[in-house]
């Protein structure tokens, strides 16, 4: 079979989509990746992988999204794919009605979170909904990697059979590592016996940064690592000016290859998002062993079991996610056993060769 992955940027085919398409090659089919052009892709491609790029943008621009649109339905015309296997709200949209007007033969799509669950004005969330609700009477296998956004689509009959199939890393790849510790502590001139706490993302403000920044004022036996950068692509303030005034002890790593490793030399991960699907972040920390502070909302919560592999605060609240901090900080004993009961959740659940193969077999590959 010959089979088209398409999703909106280069970040989302690199870091989200890749292990599928490893996994569709070694199934022995033809997997082509499709998203918007950028630097990233040149990973994708030393591996072998032929990617076509769209101009797919991530933003509400009716032009833009007319030239996605049509750029999409001739390269579907072209392609001739046996299956359109879709990801992220726009580009899915686009993509599975690309794929119905192109006569492909199967469409699929993996829901990484529904906009219409994010906090938005209604008329937006409606449209959301609506979207949704219609791209799915066009869509042959529709999964999640949220149970509870699988939910919603049966519940608000987006699509009655909907599957959640999860997130997944590889846990010979995240993992605790002594070696590693080392290593990048002393690097960047950190004491072993430093409390460390990390948090992987995108630079965005619903990624909880402006709480975490002011959080880190109350804890002042730890310093904060951050590792990622701002998108071209994410909307938003630019949140420069409110690292440049955190007064905490706080490092910004920036975009990084060796997030492992990193990992490994912290003691404790948090993401106090403000909202999220499944992020891949709390899973690559519950394998390398690190207990987790998250916020309680659709995705972490289902992750984190509180009081047993880290600790779950209401987003937006600075003083319980210091205080939660705080926790961590100083007891080590605490950090060691929630991190060890992490680390087998996660291997038990998120482990990226079961779900790949799942996702595989429920999209018939």
């Amino acid at each position: 079979m010959k089979v088209v992955e398409l999703t909106n940027v280069d970040f989302s085919l690199r870091h989200f989509i890749l292990p599928l398409m490893r996994g569709i090659r070694a199934r022995g089919h033809d997997v082509v990746g499709v998203c918007a052009d950028g630097p990233l892709l040149a990973d994708i491609r030393a591996e072998g992988f032929r990617v076509e790029t769209v101009p797919l943008v991530r933003r509400l621009s009716p032009l833009a999204q007319w030239r996605a649109f049509l750029a999409l339905v001739a390269l579907l015309r072209r392609e001739r794919p046996d299956l359109v296997h879709a990801h992220m709200p726009i580009s899915g949209f686009l993509g599975r009605l690309a794929a119905r007007i192109a006569g492909v033969p199967h469409i699929a799509y993996t829901c990484h979170g529904f906009l219409f669950n994010q906090p938005a004005p209604w008329p937006r969330r409606a449209a959301a909904l609506a979207m949704e609700w219609l791209a799915g009477r066009w869509t042959e296998t529709l999964l999640t990697v949220s149970d509870e956004e699988a939910a919603d689509a049966r519940r608000l009959g987006i699509a009655r059979t909907a599957i959640s199939v999860r997130n997944g890393r590889d846990p010979a790849v995240f993992h605790p590592d002594a070696a590693a510790r080392a290593r990048i502590r002393a690097g960047l001139g950190v004491a072993a016996d430093r409390a460390v706490i990390i948090a992987v993302s995108r630079l965005v403000r619903h990624k909880g940064y402006p709480e975490l920044l002011a959080a880190m004022d109350a804890v002042p036996d730890a310093e904060l690592w951050v590792v990622g950068e701002r998108l071209d692509t994410d909307r938003g303030e630019d949140l420069t000016p409110l690292f440049a005034a955190a007064k905490g002890h706080v490092r910004r790593l920036g975009y990084r290859t060796d997030v492992a490793a990193l990992l490994a030399a912290a003691d404790i991960f948090t993401l106090p998002s403000h909202f999220e699907g499944l992020p891949m972040s709390v899973i690559e920390a519950m394998l390398t062993g690190l207990p987790v502070v998250a916020t309680a909302i659709r995705g972490p919560r289902e992750q984190v079991v509180d009081g047993e592999t880290g600790l779950l605060v209401p987003p937006g609240a600075v003083a319980p996610l210091a205080a939660a901090l705080n926790r961590l900080v100083a007891d080590p004993a605490l950090r060691t056993a929630m991190g060890a009961a992490g680390r087998a959740r996660a291997c038990a659940r998120y482990d990226e060769a079961k779900i790949v193969a799942h996702t595989l077999d429920l999209l018939g590959l």
